[in-house]
């Protein structure tokens, strides 16, 4: 589990190796993780929109944008949180991802970023 705090917004995700498959002859290796998004602020605020990096061993790298998460564009009031949980495929057993939230402030009105810490990827069977 990673934790970051960007403008009293507490980002913590947690990973899980879900399995391999095969795809277009490959083999994939899939990976959840869940993401706890809690208002630490004294403002309400709402997620608009997000930005991933995910990356593997082999130096494959992808960027994901779009609105919300999941379809969804949760307002957070101070002390409440939003957890979702999605998921990703890598080409290798190994990887990383991590990105930002945009956000607004419903105080303030301001836009800002939330950042995602930087989290690991990687398939039990794969470690030493």
């Amino acid at each position: 589990m990673v934790q970051q705090v960007t403008s009293g917004i507490k980002i913590t995700v947690e990973t899980i190796f879900e399995g391999t498959f095969y795809k277009n002859y490959k083999v994939h290796y899939a990976f959840g993780y869940k993401v706890t998004i809690e208002n630490q602020s004294k403002d309400a605020v709402q997620l608009t929109s997000r930005h991933w990096r995910i990356m593997d061993a082999l130096n494959n790298n992808e960027i994901i944008e779009g609105e919300g998460v999941i379809g969804k564009k949760p307002i957070l009031k101070p002390g409440e949180f939003h957890t979702y949980r999605s998921g990703c495929l890598l080409s290798s057993p190994f990887g990383a991802m991590h990105g930002y939230y945009n956000m607004v402030n419903f105080t303030t009105s301001n836009k800002f970023k939330v950042f995602i810490p930087s989290f690991k990827l990687s398939a039990p069977f794969a470690l030493n």
